[in-house]
């Protein structure tokens, strides 16, 4: 497995397959830009595509996660219309790049873990809503910082972070753009536990072991993708038909039967099925509407 080489990333996968994504511009506090937008985007095509990869850990390199998008261009940082010039992608004229950013994640077929080691603010706390975990340093600092820059929350977070913290907190952090502390961000269930600095990293490392360790890759993605999927269904029938396709789809693969044998064997699993050519083919597992 060849592993990428990017400008504003680093990307290590250890011996268990835990891939650690870097947010790799320390002198900029990890300010997010166009090509930060491409590389997270190609990165994770990169950990769906291998089989190798079984999660996905995303922190930053020196003191911050990400102090948000980089505002080198001033008053123009956020023109659209001005970002869409000849030769640019075509996206980047009319798409939010937190979004596309956010849109990716959400389709991972991966778990994502969040390890937050310093300040999150702007992008750099919503990119981090489609990852299943967040776990932060104790000194990490919060911010939807939008509406004191005259703009919006944005990388889909009006859909993501109400449902990972409930309406009113998301509206008072976004109203206020106030910036906030981890131990906040834990009380109001942003994060899920608090760490010292230099224990962070290993207990991101620990729970993405326990995650995949003794789980099927394929089970994982599937329950990945209908859990986040169903967060937005109109009835729980939507679940239930979905659920119940998954079943029959899965309940006579190689790995239900390696599944329950090792059970009854008393043995680790060695479960068989690779998630780039077993995923159940009834859904589109990392299909979006078109952007209209």
């Amino acid at each position: 497995m060849d592993i990428p080489a990017f400008n504003t990333l680093a990307l290590t996968v250890d011996d268990d397959g835990i891939a650690t994504l870097f947010l790799n511009r320390p002198e900029k506090m990890n300010a997010f830009n166009r090509e930060m937008k491409d590389e997270l985007l190609a990165a994770f095509d990169f950990t769906d595509q291998h089989d190798e990869v079984r999660a996905v850990i995303v922190t930053g390199k020196g003191r911050a996660f990400c102090a948000g998008a980089d505002l080198s261009s001033g008053g123009d940082t956020f023109d659209y219309k001005k970002r869409g010039g000849e030769g640019a992608n075509p996206d980047d004229a009319h798409r939010d790049g937190g979004g596309q950013v956010a849109m990716r994640i959400y389709r991972s077929l991966k778990p994502v873990i969040g390890a937050v080691n310093g300040a999150a603010v702007g992008v750099g706390i919503t990119m981090q809503l489609p990852m299943d975990v967040r776990m932060a340093s104790e000194d990490a600092k919060f911010g939807f910082v939008f509406s004191r820059r005259g703009i919006v929350n944005e990388a889909a977070s009006s859909w993501f972070l109400s449902r990972v913290v409930g309406i009113s907190s998301a509206l008072e952090w976004c109203f206020t753009g106030r910036v906030f502390s981890a131990a906040e961000a834990k009380e109001r269930g942003l994060v899920r536990s608090l760490h010292k600095a230099d224990e962070l990293y290993p207990a991101a490392v620990a729970l993405a072991k326990e995650m995949v360790e003794q789980s099927a890759p394929v089970s994982v993605a599937v329950i990945r993708q209908m859990i986040w999927r169903m967060a937005g269904a109109e009835h729980p029938m939507e679940a239930h038909k979905l659920d119940s396709k998954a079943m029959k789809s899965r309940g006579g693969s190689e790995d239900v039967k390696e599944g329950v044998m090792s059970f009854l064997e008393k043995r680790p699993a060695v479960f068989p099925d690779k998630v780039s050519q077993d995923l159940p083919d009834f859904f589109d597992w990392q299909g979006e509407p078109p952007f209209k």
